[in-house]
């Protein structure tokens, strides 16, 4: 008896980042996310892998400095920039990430290698940066200009008092949002032989702590993959992603049945219930080819693309999830 091979329709959804888009930036965040959503997308429609889409899709918003990652990243509070990123195979559950990065062009491509020529899953600082050279991987100066005077503005108001920086983080973002906006990028895809992946870049948010890590390199927390259910990228702030295990979480609430839509909702309430509302936004797929975007902040930054859509379809809002309570 023969087995059918079945063909699915490949689909890409990206984001670059949730948060409150500042009307200034926004032409310029959709015009990213629409170009990282077609780059990804010719890979699939070229046949190949979905891994391969979500590594083209994020470096394409590595390079542009709207986004907060890679050439746009955000400075820690002493003025340095230390970036993080990973992918993960829906197929066979590889992933790789590195950490506390200060000038690799593309984070995201530092991270696959890690995951397909080391028997590790994360490395951090130097260990991650000799696989640079070794590599052959290319090198960038970060620095923004339009990091830089944010970085001033916000040092200037933390000397005087005027942020309620840490330990509560979630009071910190409800009054001065602007620390975290644009964060992080993010992918996830479908490709025609069934196989999902999902990849996440950041550089964090603006005067963090050096040594700080979020979610975005942490395998289950802003990144997850896996073809038994779907793939998840996450934004927002990273330790309510890390508390929640969010991206794993997300592809478990589709492994019972949920839709990729109906999963993303359904952590968002999670994450309103949990942790009183702190800002997050997700973005699935599902097996079936189906996506999902949701968030509780003002703005999620995204866009998808299939074999319908012929161009990018880019949105600054997703499906609003907001604080019952």
């Amino acid at each position: 008896m023969y087995k059918v091979k079945v063909v699915h329709k490949p689909v890409i959804v990206v984001h670059g980042g949730a948060g409150a888009w500042q009307t200034e930036r926004m032409d310029l965040g959709l015009a990213g996310v629409k170009d990282a959503a077609r780059a990804g997308f010719e890979i699939l429609k070229s046949g190949q892998a979905a891994l391969d889409a979500v590594e083209m899709a994020v470096t394409r918003m590595e390079d542009d400095e709207v986004f907060n990652a890679g050439r746009g990243s955000a400075l820690t509070i002493n003025k340095c920039i230390e970036m993080e990123a990973s992918i993960m195979d829906g197929k066979t559950l590889d992933a790789g990430a590195v950490g506390l990065l200060k000038d690799v062009r593309n984070p995201v491509c530092l991270a696959r290698i890690v995951m397909e020529k080391t028997d590790h899953v994360f490395l951090v600082a130097e260990g991650a940066e000799k696989l640079v050279d070794l590599f052959g991987l290319e090198r960038r100066d970060p620095f923004t200009e339009l990091r830089i005077q944010q970085w001033g503005a916000l040092k200037e108001n933390l000397m005087q008092e005027k942020l309620n920086y840490m330990p509560k983080l979630h009071r910190l973002v409800a009054s001065h949002s602007q620390l975290f906006e644009p964060s992080t990028v993010g992918a996830v895809a479908l490709d025609k032989n069934g196989n999902v992946a999902a990849a996440t870049s950041t550089g964090g948010f603006s005067l963090k702590l050096p040594g700080r890590i979020g979610d975005s390199p942490l395998i289950g927390c802003g990144t997850y993959a896996d073809n038994e259910a779907g793939a998840c990228s996450a934004t927002g702030i990273g330790e309510i992603a890390v508390k929640l295990v969010l991206a794993k979480s997300t592809c478990d609430s589709i492994h019972v049945g949920r839709s990729a839509q109906e999963a993303t909702e359904k952590s968002i309430e999670l994450v309103n219930r949990r942790m009183h509302g702190g800002s997050m936004g997700l973005i699935a797929v599902d097996m079936l080819g189906r996506i999902g975007a949701a968030h509780n902040s003002p703005n999620l930054c995204w866009a998808y693309m299939t074999m319908k859509t012929h161009q990018p379809k880019a949105s600054l809002k997703a499906k609003t999830v907001r604080d019952a309570g």
